[in-house]
This record gives C-alpha cells, structure tokens and sequence, in this order.
C-alpha cells in the first residue's frame, strides 16, 4: 500500500549581505503542509562561505534572524504576532519580500508523504 502523497510548499532562505551586488547563500527552507498541518525550518550556516561574500558580516545576526523563523513557525511567542497567525499565514508572512539580509526565494511545490522528511531532503540538497 502506498503512502498518502500531501501537496506541500517551500522556500529557499537566502542571505543576501550585499543586496546591490546580487550574490547570495542558501542558508535554510521553509516548508508548509497544509494538509499535514506543518510548517517547519530548517537552517544551516555555513559562516566561511558568507564571510567569502561579504568579510564584514555579522553572521550571529544571520543566525539571530533565521531563528526567529524558526520561532514563526513553531508559533513561540519570540516570534511575536506572526507567531500567534495560523500556519498558511505564518508561511504568507515568512515567503514574504524584505529588504534584509535573510529573503526568501520564489515559492516551489511539490508531494510528500512525509513534510518532515522532505523538508530535511530540501535542506541537505539546497543548502547543504
């Protein structure tokens, strides 16, 4: 028998710490299952490779930023009002455009039977 397959979305966190020169590092994801009712991030910075962009960054606020992410998703309440959403809003508000250095990449899809497996899947192939 096979495993229910579940539509799910996501998007690449990149830091960006120089927005004019139009270089980034995938530092994390964020997946959403409506239908599994999850919604997680999962995060890796590599602080060699950012500081090869950019030798003046604070890589501390990078991590500081992705885990208040990870705060929105959980629903803590360091995540502050983002946090007290319902997940599809929680996930509107982190694949959101801002002009920092930690953006969100365009929106992907795709099917799973597990979201927490997939978004593990997405992270050790998209960030590494």
């Amino acid at each position: 028998m096979t495993a229910t397959r579940m539509a799910y979305q996501y998007v690449v966190l990149r830091c960006v710490p120089r927005p004019e020169r139009e270089e980034f590092l995938n530092v994390g994801v964020v997946l959403h299952c409506q239908a599994a009712d999850f919604l997680d991030v999962a995060w890796s910075v590599d602080a060699d490779r950012l500081r090869a962009l950019h030798p003046g960054i604070d890589v501390d606020q990078v991590c500081e930023a992705l885990a208040f992410t990870d705060w929105v998703c959980r629903g803590d309440e360091r995540g502050g009002a983002a946090a007290r959403q319902s997940l599809g809003q929680r996930f509107g508000f982190l694949k959101a455009p801002r002009s920092t250095v930690l953006q969100p990449g365009p929106v992907h899809g795709g099917l799973t039977a597990d979201p927490a497996r997939q978004l593990e899947h997405l992270r050790e192939r998209l960030v590494g």
